[in-house]
């Protein structure tokens, strides 16, 4: 499969902590995913193979609010 990135804008993260949710819950979708956070713009990237409704699932499942 190919790797792409994927940019999601995620709103509610305010901690490392939300950081470190938002990343586990995309690698419980896809454990070899890398994920950059920017939490002042609420920015989050994802390199990974799985599809984004996938990893945007994940992350809202999370709690987080992702803008489409």
């Amino acid at each position: 499969m190919t790797t792409t990135t994927t940019t999601f804008q995620v709103q509610g993260m305010t901690c490392g902590h939300c950081e470190r949710a938002v990343t586990q819950a995309v690698q419980q979708v896809d454990p070899a995913a890398q994920v950059r956070i920017d939490r002042a713009s609420g920015k989050v990237d994802v390199d990974s193979t799985s599809p984004r409704e996938a990893l945007a699932a994940a992350i809202a499942e999370e709690g987080y609010t992702v803008a489409t």
